[in-house]
């Protein structure tokens, strides 16, 4: 990956680049709720997302943000949180791909009046390195044992949300702890539950 690796958020946002925050927002989400599942610092507790210590950080803005979030809110099943202000992630995740360069902010007002933010994909490369390792896994070009946590993660939710990706093909299964199994698939549930027949077309 070009310039070190990125967050599982931070992979799905630009993999979902070309669709709608609404739809977006919870792909973004589902992965940040996957990354903390897989630091353990997250934790299935009778189906609830609940923190395994308050006071635990990963120095991730992003990640810190939302284990906050959770930390202070009414519990939820990971279905919940996979859409519950899940715009709050995605604008977290675009802040710190604008600080990484990898996104561009550019700020206009809306009829001259309304102050709102675009956002430019400036590291093209980064998003191009995304597509194409995910057509070699779905290719079957990759080797099963070759395939990481993190990327068969992140197809396996790109795939629920049904991202339009380069290549057909299953996700190859990653040996995991069966605790986080079980929550990607209650993530995978909430994002086909979350995603409409059809595409929005983008707008940001």
């Amino acid at each position: 990956m070009p310039n070190g690796p990125l967050s599982l958020p931070a992979r799905l946002c630009l993999l979902a680049w070309d669709l709608d925050p609404t739809r977006a927002a919870p792909v973004v989400r589902a992965g940040a709720l996957a990354d903390l599942a897989l630091r353990g610092l997250l934790v299935d507790d009778d189906g609830i997302a609940t923190p395994r210590d308050l006071d635990s950080r990963t120095g991730d803005p992003v990640l810190d943000g939302l284990l906050e979030l959770v930390s202070e809110s009414f519990p939820h099943g990971w279905r919940t949180w996979v859409t519950l202000h899940a715009r709050h992630t995605l604008d977290a995740v675009r802040e710190h791909l604008v600080a990484e360069g990898v996104l561009r902010a550019e700020k206009h007002r809306v009829l001259g009046v309304f102050p709102s933010v675009d956002h430019v994909l400036t590291d093209r490369a980064r998003a191009d390195a995304l597509r194409t390792e995910a057509h070699q896994v779905l290719s079957g070009a990759t080797a099963p044992g070759e395939v990481s946590v993190t990327t068969a993660t992140t197809l396996a939710l790109a795939t629920a949300a049904d991202l339009l990706l380069p290549a057909s093909g299953s996700v190859p299964t990653v040996p995991t702890d069966p605790g986080f199994a079980a929550i990607l698939d209650e993530l995978e549930t909430g994002l086909r539950d979350a995603a409409p027949a059809a595409s929005l077309p983008k707008g940001r």
